[in-house]
């Protein structure tokens, strides 16, 4: 094995992609996940002899120091992930999001994990003016996911010690993958359009910037890598296609062209819009992506078409706020 890597989180959906990719490159990979969704994430290498799962709670500090135990590094992808889905229960979200943190970085550290990969949210940038907001933009969180998103990467670059901190600051993800996920702006547009043939758009002026699901994982695969002195207490956005989101609409439209597809706009309050600039990335690690909007768009078509999203607009495996909903009263208070 080239490394022994702990992804919480990791039967999500960039897990479900992730994890897959990083046994194909000889890593050795350890899943700290509740699995909410289900256990079928990893159809294709489920018993590979360098995959270990542990399901289990982030919040639970003797699950942590097993999960931490001898892993070279960890990427923290475990989270309440959406805004919807945190406000559903507050006090859930911010134990997951925010007070276990500390005690699962302090455990990494005690444990002598070299470095911790945070996925972050771009989400912290709030509304911006300006055409590119760049890693040292103020940050201006209008929710709780944003704000405690923003509180775990202070105290991470606060944690001192030899462990390399990195915090990615990813675009909203889209494409296919198997935990998929169909409550992010480029899939749902996508599914409702293949599924009704009507495209609802909620504003549609606001700016979001979006990455294919296998940049976003070619992105950790660059972080595990990249020199400590590169990476090291530094903040990426990682995100390249930066579109209003009726222009996503649009672009579902022309790209599933061989169907008939309304578009209907509606009132939103939803102010967040945002330009991200992701030119740090590629100037100090020299990454760029590989992969298009209308890649993404084609796949879940695809998907689609042979039967791999059954009800997709009401089947809670899909939507995380649906999902939130079954389980949330049958969740242990922490």
């Amino acid at each position: 094995m080239k490394a022994r890597v702990l992804v919480t989180g990791g039967a999500g959906y960039v897990g479900s992609a992730l994890v897959p990719r990083l046994l194909e490159l000889g890593y050795g990979v350890r899943v700290l996940d509740l699995f909410w969704y289900g256990h079928n994430v990893f159809p294709d290498c489920a018993d590979h002899p360098n995959l270990a799962l542990i399901e289990g709670d982030i919040r639970d500090p003797e699950t942590v120091q097993e999960a931490v135990a001898s892993v070279d590094s960890v990427i923290h992808l475990a989270c309440i992930s959406n805004d919807p889905s945190f406000e559903l229960d507050p006090a859930l979200g911010k134990s997951i999001n925010l007070d276990a943190f500390p005690g699962l970085v302090q455990a990494a550290q005690t444990a002598g994990v070299q470095r911790f990969i945070y996925a972050s949210s771009s989400s912290i940038y709030g509304v911006k003016d300006e055409p590119d907001v760049r890693e040292d933009a103020p940050p201006e969180p209008l929710t709780d996911y944003s704000r405690y998103k923003l509180e775990c990467e202070h105290f991470l670059l606060a944690a001192g010690g030899d462990m390399v901190p990195v915090i990615l600051r990813p675009a909203t993800v889209c494409g296919y993958a198997p935990r998929l996920r169909l409550d992010l702006t480029v899939n749902i547009l996508t599914a409702h359009a293949l599924e009704r043939g009507v495209i609802r758009v909620f504003g549609g002026s606001q700016l979001r910037p979006n990455l294919h699901i296998r940049d976003m994982v070619a992105a950790y695969e660059l972080f595990l890598e990249a020199p400590d002195d590169k990476v090291r207490g530094e903040a990426f956005n990682v995100g390249f296609e930066n579109h209003a989101v009726g222009d996503i609409a649009e672009k579902v439209r022309t790209t599933l062209g061989n169907r008939k597809i309304e578009i209907r706009t509606e009132a939103n309050d939803d102010l967040r819009s945002y330009h991200v600039n992701a030119d740090k990335v590629r100037r100090v690690l020299g990454f760029k992506p590989r992969h298009t909007l209308e890649d993404a768009i084609f796949e879940i078509a695809e998907a689609f078409e042979a039967g791999r999203m059954t009800n997709p607009l009401a089947n809670p495996a899909f939507h995380n706020i649906r999902r939130m909903r079954e389980i949330v009263g049958a969740v242990p208070p922490a």
